[in-house]
Parts: C-alpha cells; sequence; structure tokens
C-alpha cells in the first residue's frame, strides 16, 4: 500500500486526536494550527477525521523509505 507524508495547515488548532484515530494514520504530530502525519492506503478515513475543520493548506509527498517500514512493522 502507498504510504504519505501529510501536512494540513488549518484555521484553529489542528484535530490530532481525530486524526490519530482514523484508519490507516500514524505518527501524528501537531504544532498549533499544523498536523504532520503519515497516511498508509486510502485517503478516506483521514479525510473524515479533517470535518468539520476548516483547512487552509495540504500538502502530501511519498513518505521516506525508513517511514515506510516502520508503518509496516506495525
Amino acid at each position: 500500500m502507498p504510504v504519505r507524508r501529510v501536512e494540513v495547515s488549518f484555521t484553529g488548532p489542528a484535530p490530532a486526536r481525530q486524526v490519530a484515530r482514523a484508519s490507516g494514520v500514524s505518527e501524528v504530530e501537531a504544532d498549533g494550527p499544523v498536523l504532520r502525519c503519515l497516511v498508509c492506503g486510502s485517503f478516506q478515513p483521514f479525510l473524515e477525521a479533517l470535518r468539520g475543520h476548516e483547512v487552509v493548506g495540504f500538502d502530501s509527498v511519498p513518505a521516506p523509505a525508513q517511514a515506510i517500514a516502520s508503518t509496516s512493522a506495525d
């Protein structure tokens, strides 16, 4: 499954707890309005966790090999 490193910026505090509960999401980090995490496979559960929060920035890149290895070991 593809693994992506994602960074999302919000108008308010990042919903880290909601995102961390989403299927396929790991390594969630929040710094004020910015959230970073890994998404493995479908983005749908991740996107559903963002519902109700205004997104002002979104970036997704392939995860580094070491992140993919740690995700598949879980």
